[in-house]
């Protein structure tokens, strides 16, 4: 049995662009952020969705509680879809890491490379589609939106693709985008990648 999933990156939050934020708790939304939110939620409110679930990050708690809230559903925290586990990098500005021979390797080698004290993008593809598949199979013939983050949602697409990680950064995932694949026992096919409903 076939179930479909929205892979949806988090709203916008208030350190954008400037800080690699990682699995720190602290990140809220920014005031465009709360508008994505708002506005993806009202229009994903009018298709079938039969459950929700979000990364424990707080950004993407509360774009997947706008999400859930026409449906009248509770959004379900899945450890599994959480933020790339960053290590030493965690709260570091970008500016810091330009330079950094491991930042390089890192963006230039997804495949083999790990952040220092962290885990690898192979690892953490790995854990979202366990996560993915257990999902499908708890909602078969159902429609699911799944709440992440943007290279989380990257590594899932290139692993379901076939592409090389290292390739991954090829595509954009965009804030409050929205990422449709079908997933069952045969495999999985990529509908859609990086639908920005909000423009």
């Amino acid at each position: 049995m076939t179930a479909t999933i929205l892979l949806i990156r988090h709203a916008a939050h208030v350190e954008l662009g400037n800080t690699l934020t990682g699995r720190r708790r602290d990140v809220a939304l920014s005031r465009d952020g709360l508008e994505q939110a708002r506005i993806v939620g009202d229009l994903l409110g009018v298709e079938a969705i039969d459950a929700v679930y979000a990364s424990p990050r707080e950004r993407a708690y509360y774009t997947a509680r706008e999400i859930a809230e026409p449906h009248e559903l509770k959004v379900g925290v899945v450890d599994d879809l959480d933020e790339i586990d960053f290590g030493d990098w965690t709260g570091l500005g970008f500016s810091a890491l330009e330079g950094d021979p491991v930042w390089t390797e890192w963006n230039e080698s997804r495949s083999t490379a790990r952040p220092p004290n962290g885990e690898s993008m192979g690892e953490a593809v790995e854990r979202t589609t366990r996560a993915l598949a257990a999902l499908a199979a708890d909602h078969p013939g159902g429609t699911i939106a799944c709440v992440s983050h943007c290279d989380i949602i990257r590594g899932a697409i290139a692993h379901y693709l076939g592409l090389s990680l290292d390739n991954m950064l090829r595509f954009d995932i965009d804030t409050a985008s929205v990422s449709r694949l079908a997933l069952g026992d045969w495999g999985a096919r990529i509908m859609t990648v990086n639908e920005r409903l909000y423009q």
